[in-house]
């Protein structure tokens, strides 16, 4: 699935939930699922792993959505001239 896609999906699913919450608490949605990842790291198994790191991804493209930004656009930097 390409980031655009996701960011798709994911405004499909919770578009209007989204919106109607903001961006203050999608921020802190996305900062609580970090914490899990963080946790899921030191201490899951690697399934628990990947199913943060979705929820981590399905945040941060609601936030994105929120934003009216690309994540493809965020990453180009990467592709274009790498920190």
């Amino acid at each position: 699935m390409e980031l655009a896609e996701v960011q798709t999906l994911m405004d499909d699913l919770y578009g209007v939930a989204d919106r109607e919450r903001g961006m203050p608490s999608t921020v802190a949605w996305l900062c609580e699922e970090v914490g899990e990842l963080a946790q899921a790291v030191r201490k899951g198994t690697p399934e628990q792993q990947l199913h943060e790191l979705g929820d981590v991804l399905a945040w941060l493209a609601s936030l994105a959505n929120q934003l009216d930004l690309s994540l493809d656009d965020a990453m180009a930097r990467y592709v274009e001239n790498p920190p």
